[in-house]
């Protein structure tokens, strides 16, 4: 892929986490970034050379004026789960409300983050919520590619991280029923390279962006356990029982750990897909080279929803 000439491009949630890493490879690039958020006073390692407006989805013209100039918009703007003053079914109609403002304003193009397997008939609030973001975006009629990752792994994401923490910190670790479904996982750093291909295209396309590796659970657990020095035994445990027993944890740490939707979506096999891959590194050499660090500290959602000052890397439960 050739580079194109320097161009004015933003991102959604720059300071956050897939959106940094978007931003640092554009910035890589000579790329002038600007990025919408909600976080203007986040800790981060930009300096100045991001552009800052604030991510308003009820003020039309400020956002037309954010995009203006823009070559092209990635959108990373989502919400994990319903509560604590945010909600997906809102998170809908705010992304179309970008998507629309972003046409109005003239962009070029919008690179979006979706899910693997999204769907209008989905049972799942998250994926039938990405289906319809995917849909407006459609009908928006701006040139478009959608990126659908399955989970993040690398830097500061919680999964892994927290799946991490209670290995160091339980004796034994419970999976849900026989914990055989299967999770296709993608570093960070190929979701960013990925994106900053797609915006460089033409037309519309739609990209799984999933790694060179597929694992069960339980062996994505196993692994982890290994790499950080705690295997520890995998017990099998009913669905409603486990998801007690997190609720109870999630009082310890002052977050939700995990929702009944995602527990579902994981165990009905929504974050695997049987496309080629598109991410280059590998989860089972990462986890060895990084176990060390993992699951020092729990990484609380709530917490970089609540704290809008301090980086996602140094918040602590």
């Amino acid at each position: 892929m050739q580079d194109i000439s320097p161009e004015t491009h933003l991102v959604t949630g720059a300071f956050g986490y897939s959106g940094c890493y978007i931003a640092r490879a554009l910035l890589a690039k000579g790329h002038e970034v600007r990025t919408l958020t909600r976080s203007p006073d986040r800790k981060h390692g930009f300096g100045n050379r991001i552009r800052v407006w604030p991510l308003d989805f009820a003020d039309r013209a400020g956002l037309v004026e954010a995009l203006t100039g823009v070559a092209v918009l990635y959108n990373t703007y989502w919400v994990r789960f319903h509560g604590a003053g945010f909600s997906q079914d809102l998170a809908v109609r705010n992304s179309i409300r970008l998507f629309e403002a972003a046409r109005a304003a003239g962009v070029r193009r919008i690179v979006h983050v979706s899910i693997t397997n999204p769907s209008l008939a989905s049972p799942y609030t998250y994926f039938r919520g990405k289906a319809e973001i995917e849909a407006g975006l459609t009908a928006v009629g701006v040139p478009h590619s959608i990126l659908r990752p399955a989970v993040l792994f690398g830097g500061a994401d919680i999964l892994n991280n927290n799946i991490a923490w209670m290995l160091r910190h339980l004796p034994a670790f419970g999976v849900f029923g026989k914990g055989e479904y299967r999770i296709r996982p993608i570093h960070v750093q190929d979701l960013a390279r990925l994106a900053i291909e797609a915006g460089c295209h033409e037309g519309n396309e739609i990209v799984d962006a999933v790694g060179p590796e597929t694992y069960s659970f339980r062996a994505l657990v196993e692994m982890i356990g290994d790499a950080i020095g705690r295997p520890r035994p995998l017990i099998g445990v009913p669905r409603s029982l486990a998801l007690g027993f997190l609720r109870i944890l999630g009082l310890f740490v002052h977050d939700v750990i995990l929702t009944r939707q995602e527990v579902g979506a994981l165990m009905d096999e929504l974050l695997v897909t049987y496309s080629s891959s598109t991410g280059r590194t590998r989860f089972s050499s990462w986890v060895v080279q990084h176990g060390h660090q993992l699951g020092r500290h729990y990484a609380s959602e709530l917490a970089r929803r609540r704290d809008r000052r301090t980086a996602y890397d140094e918040l602590r439960a």
